[in-house]
């Protein structure tokens, strides 16, 4: 049963309010001709709480510790940490350039069993990338959360690598209609 099935509000909701029909170009040079704003999931209180509330249902029941990857994966951790009382990290591509200089941030994580959580799955390179880095100092990783995942070979790639995708909704499960960008 599919998230849209068991959650038909929530599917319509996220839709209308993130989901937008404009060209968004990717870092790799590929345009899509809609995308998920997460900000726009992160502005609306209601929403990213049910959307949390919804994911926690994913969160595999030996997780330790939530890891959020900058920029979208911060307001849904912090939400999801909230939904589930599980202590959360905050997860910088390249460490701070001053301060701290730490790219892992927030709760204690050297052995805890970590579940990354990301707003969009693509191709999955940005979570593999953050697994390693969390394995690396100490936090063992083999789940991720999204709210999104496209089917461009991100569930692959992660499974390759032990981490198993749980995702709220897939491409297929969003309604037809998008919302359309807003005016310039």
């Amino acid at each position: 049963m599919t998230t849209s099935t068991r959650l038909p509000d929530l599917t319509v909701r996220l839709a209308e309010t993130a989901l937008v029909t404009s060209p968004f170009h990717l870092a790799d040079g590929a345009r899509l001709d809609s995308y998920f704003d997460e900000y726009r999931l992160a502005a609306d209180p209601e929403l990213l709480r049910d959307t949390a509330a919804a994911m926690a249902a994913l969160v595999p029941g030996d997780a330790q510790l939530l890891a959020g990857i900058e920029l979208g994966g911060v307001p849904l951790v912090v939400a999801l940490s909230a939904a589930t009382g599980l202590p959360a990290v905050f997860l910088r591509r390249r460490p701070k350039g001053y301060g701290s200089r730490q790219q892992i941030e927030g709760a204690p994580f050297a052995g805890r069993r970590t579940v990354l959580v990301d707003d969009v799955v693509r191709s999955g390179g940005q979570l593999l990338a953050m697994a390693r880095i969390l394995r690396i100092a100490g936090a063992p990783v083999s789940d991720a959360l999204c709210v999104l995942e496209r089917p461009l070979g991100g569930r692959t790639l992660l499974a390759e690598h032990n981490v198993t995708l749980h995702s709220l909704l897939t491409e297929a499960d969003l309604p037809e209609s998008p919302r359309r960008g807003d005016p310039a």
